[in-house]
Parts: structure tokens; C-alpha cells; sequence
């Protein structure tokens, strides 16, 4: 059953945060919403963000403080959480990047973990189907952001599901998780040795594969300490480049990969999506 699990005043809209019962993951997942005051005269658009490593539902939404301008623009925000949690799989929690709170938003293939693991099936599905049921969510328009791994979803997503986005930006994206290992770990672990697999969720590759998207806006602290060994957005810009592919990527010194860096520039993010979906 869908349940409140707490909500709160803020901008003059609520910040809430809610559970339900998943068809797609098998398990309970929890979710936050932003709902701006605008929502009380009719529907309105929504971003999803989707969080990176370790992170949860709850992250982006105390963290990034994005609901005053969001209330502003008239802007839902949506937070998922980064994968199933309590799925009595055996290492789940062994290590901080791989297994609970690091879904990488794709459905796996391998055992034990193809049960459980479906992120990808449950954002582009099952959640704007719950958001339409339970929130006045205009249909049509959603856009995508993430961060980290996350802003590896966002990028992955709206290139594997065209038209499904209106608007794709990311922060410190993991933007070709084929050359990192973080990437590696992960698609190993859900898709097996198939590095054909592995190359259909990395934006990178897809890219150069053919696939586009709205145009990407793209941040990158410049002191990042995993800019060097796992984030590479110098090979996104490349393959942008060389294809045609709509990106802005914005370097930015002395900001490293958190969500300091996140708060500092999140306006312009949220005022590039409300651009894309009409506010």
C-alpha cells in the first residue's frame, strides 16, 4: 500500500517522502517528492534526480537545497531511491559500490541480483506511474539530473529512452563507466563479461553508437578526486563532438564532488529543465 512516510511545509509547497509496494523491484521503495505551491491549482511538470553512491531518497532533498527556486519555477522534484534495499541477497552490503545503494540504474542480468536490481524498468515506468497516481504530475513532462552515478542514470536513460525526457543535465556524471572501475565492478556484477552489455549503459559509447538526447548540460568540479580514474567527461565531449551531440560541459575550479558543488550551481540546472518543460 502507498504510504506517507513523513511530509513537511517548505517554499509553500511540502517536502514528503513516501514508500510503495513495487511490482518491478519486488520490494518496497522509497521516494521523495517535492510538490511546489503551483501544484495546488493543477498539474505541474517534474524533475527526477537521481542520487549517486551510498545515497538515498532523502540526499538531493536535504542536501542540494533546490526546493526554493523549484517553488519559484513551479517545478516538482522527484528523488528515487538508488536501489532496493533489504532484499536478503547475500552480499548486498559487502562494499559501498556495488548492491544496496548502488543500482546503477539499469535492470541486471546476472544472479543473484536479476530479481531485485531492475532500476532501470522501475524510473522509466513504474515511478511516473506511481507520481501520476498519487501527485498533480502534468503527463509528458518529466525531465532528468543526477549526480555521480546518478548523473550516469540521467545520461543512460534519456539516451536509451528517447522522448521519455524532456531535458537531461548531470553533475560529475561517471560518463564512460567502461574506462573506471567503479563501471567495471558494476557492470560485472549485473550484466556479466559481455562488454557489448556493458556498452549499452554508458553514455559514452552510446553515443557513439548513435543514440541522442536532448541537449546535456553538464557540470564538473575540476578538484574532484574521481575525475582522473572514474568520471572521464573528457571522452563524452569527445564523442559529443565527433557525433553532433547537443552538450554543454561546464568546468569549474576548485569544486570537488560534493554536494557543495551541487548547491552552488543546482538554479541553473533546475532553470535549464524549466526551460525545456515550458515553465
Amino acid at each position: 500500500m502507498f504510504a506517507v512516510l513523513n511530509e513537511h511545509a517548505c517554499f509553500g509547497g511540502v517536502q514528503g517522502f513516501y514508500q510503495h509496494p513495487s511490482s518491478v523491484v519486488g520490494l518496497p521503495m522509497r521516494f521523495g517528492v517535492f510538490v511546489p505551491p503551483q501544484a495546488a491549482k493543477g498539474p505541474v511538470p517534474a524533475l527526477v534526480f537521481l542520487a549517486g553512491l551510498t545515497c538515498n531518497e532523502e540526499t538531493f532533498a536535504i542536501k542540494a537545497g533546490a526546493q526554493r527556486v523549484a517553488a519559484e519555477l513551479g517545478l516538482m522534484l522527484v528523488t528515487p531511491d538508488t536501489s532496493p534495499r533489504h532484499a536478503g541477497v547475500p552480499g548486498a552490503d559487502d562494499s559501498w559500490d556495488f548492491g544496496t545503494a548502488a543500482g546503477f540504474y539499469l535492470d541486471a542480468t546476472q544472479a543473484p541480483w536479476a530479481h531485485h536490481w531492475r532500476m532501470e524498468s522501475y524510473i522509466k515506468g513504474e515511478l511516473p506511474a506511481v507520481l501520476a497516481q498519487h501527485f498533480a504530475l502534468l503527463p509528458g513532462a518529466l525531465s532528468v539530473c543526477g549526480h555521480s552515478m546518478g548523473g550516469h542514470g540521467a545520461l543512460t536513460l534519456a539516451l536509451r529512452h528517447p522522448g521519455l525526457f524532456k531535458s537531461v543535465s548531470a553533475f560529475a556524471p561517471i560518463a564512460a563507466p567502461l574506462h573506471g572501475p567503479w563501471g567495471h565492478k558494476a557492470f560485472t556484477g549485473y550484466l556479466g563479461e559481455d562488454r557489448d552489455a556493458w556498452a549499452a549503459h554508458d553514455a559514452t559509447a552510446l553515443i557513439e553508437a548513435g543514440h541522442r538526447a536532448p541537449p546535456l548540460l553538464v557540470d564538473q568540479g575540476q578538484a574532484d578526486k574521481f575525475l582522473a580514474t572514474q568520471l572521464h567527461p573528457e571522452r563524452l565531449e569527445a564523442a559529443c563532438a565527433r557525433t553532433g551531440q547537443p552538450l554543454t560541459l561546464r568546468r569549474h575550479a576548485g569544486y570537488d564532488h560534493g554536494y557543495h558543488f551541487i548547491a552552488t550551481f543546482i538554479e541553473d540546472h533546475l532553470r535549464h529543465h524549466a526551460a525545456a518543460l515550458g515553465l
